[in-house]
């Protein structure tokens, strides 16, 4: 009697229970019209109550403005190098113990700042034994002129023969040529005790001492013998910059040369490594005479002014050379170029406000702003802003902008 006015309540027929007995059936009858009456509101709610089908979102806003026009001139880059106008080894002269040392490791040296002292105490017994020699020979010299004098004399009043006034002068230029000989000695030892301290040859930066204290050093004047490296030093200012420019720029370069004569015809813009900018200007004044066929380049150098010492050699750093004369160019925020593949687009927006995907070649940056080389006219309309939300082909919902050129950006070049 439950199981019938459950089945009544639910609106659904009672099943024959004695023909198929088992609860099964009939609890999935009741689902399946469950079921059925929920999909049939759901379709008369949808459907049949006359609901408005949803508005078509507005085109999206963006930012155009015409390209920027500007006179630019053509100039090339390059990645250099720092190198020491001049580096030296220090390397003794002279053997002996070393006894000092008068800097730290580091330190800006000036040029005849002592540097290494060796033990001059042996050197200095040389040079008295060579000043007694000299002191000996020159005795013997006065006394071969005063012999000489008197068998002139002798051979005036005929007391004396030819033959020995010929032996006194010969005596006396032996006791010359000892003399000559003795002073060589002298400036011989005295060249070794000068060499026992060593001084920087020039301004500049010294490295870490090689040899301690106490240590016995070896030395070979003309560097042909066994000798031991106490440090080096490298100069600061003014420093090179070392680069390499490909055949085809170079050629565009020398091209270029033709037509711009003067001082700033080689002068080249820097930008060391951590500077925001190119903050230095250098002079071009090496070219290699041949180019490497392995690398297709040529070795060029410039020269910079490093009076605050803030360049070191062995760092890199950026450079612009200047190739052809203001030119006008077209310009546009670098944001607003894309990459699609190996080649670069802009989207313009036409009379219709449709926004159309424009192929361009592109330059360097100046001021801020990516040179356009060709692909755009100065009337064509640019989305500068708004990028993300514009594809081909859609309709968008231009607003005026304006495209700012950075003089500081560009007048950086100019700063030494």
């Amino acid at each position: 009697m439950d199981n019938q006015i459950d089945q009544a309540e639910m609106g659904v027929d009672a099943p024959d229970i004695a023909a198929n007995p088992g609860p099964v059936r009939w609890i999935g009858k009741g689902v399946a019209g469950l079921m059925i009456v929920a999909v049939a509101a759901t379709a008369f709610h949808l459907h049949g109550s006359g609901a408005a089908p949803a508005a078509a979102p507005p085109p999206p806003s963006v930012t155009i403005s015409a390209p920027l026009q500007r006179d630019i001139e053509g100039r090339l880059g390059f990645l250099g190098q720092f190198s020491a106008v001049n580096r030296v080894e220090l390397r003794a002269q002279v053997g002996g113990t070393l006894t000092q040392i008068y800097f730290k490791d580091g330190d800006i040296v000036h040029q005849g700042d002592p540097l290494f002292e060796i033990d001059p105490e042996p050197y200095r017994i040389k040079l008295s034994g060579a000043t007694a020699e000299l002191e000996s020979a020159n005795a013997r010299l006065a006394l071969a002129t005063r012999q000489l004098a008197r068998a002139q004399e002798l051979q005036r009043a005929e007391a004396g023969t030819v033959e020995n006034v010929d032996q006194r002068v010969a005596e006396q230029r032996a006791a010359q040529a000892a003399v000559d000989n003795a002073n060589a000695l002298v400036r011989d030892a005295r060249f070794d005790l000068d060499r026992c301290r060593i001084t920087a040859p020039f301004t500049g930066r010294i490295g870490t001492h090689l040899v301690s204290k106490g240590n016995l050093v070896s030395g070979s004047r003309a560097g042909s013998g066994p000798t031991t490296l106490l440090a080096t030093i490298v100069s600061l200012d003014p420093i090179y910059l070392d680069f390499d420019i490909s055949e085809n720029d170079y050629a565009a370069f020398q091209r270029s040369r033709g037509s711009r004569q003067g001082p700033l015809a080689d002068a080249v813009n820097i930008s060391p490594t951590g500077d925001s900018g190119f903050t230095r200007v250098g002079t071009l004044d090496f070219i290699d005479n041949t180019l490497d066929r392995s690398s297709g380049t040529i070795h060029a150098r410039a020269t910079i002014s490093n009076r605050d010492l803030s360049l070191t050699p062995g760092g890199f750093a950026r450079v612009r050379l200047a190739t052809t004369a203001p030119q006008p160019a077209l310009l546009v925020p670098d944001a607003a170029v894309l990459d699609d593949q190996t080649d670069h687009i802009v989207y313009v927006v036409d009379a219709e406000n449709v926004a159309k995907p424009r192929k361009v070649q592109i330059g360097d940056l100046r001021g801020g702003l990516r040179v356009i080389r060709s692909g755009l006219a100065p009337t064509d309309r640019v989305v500068i802003d708004g990028i993300p939300s514009v594809h081909p082909g859609s309709k968008i919902s231009p607003r005026a902008g304006s495209i700012e050129f950075s003089a500081e950006q560009v007048a950086e070049g100019a700063k030494s």
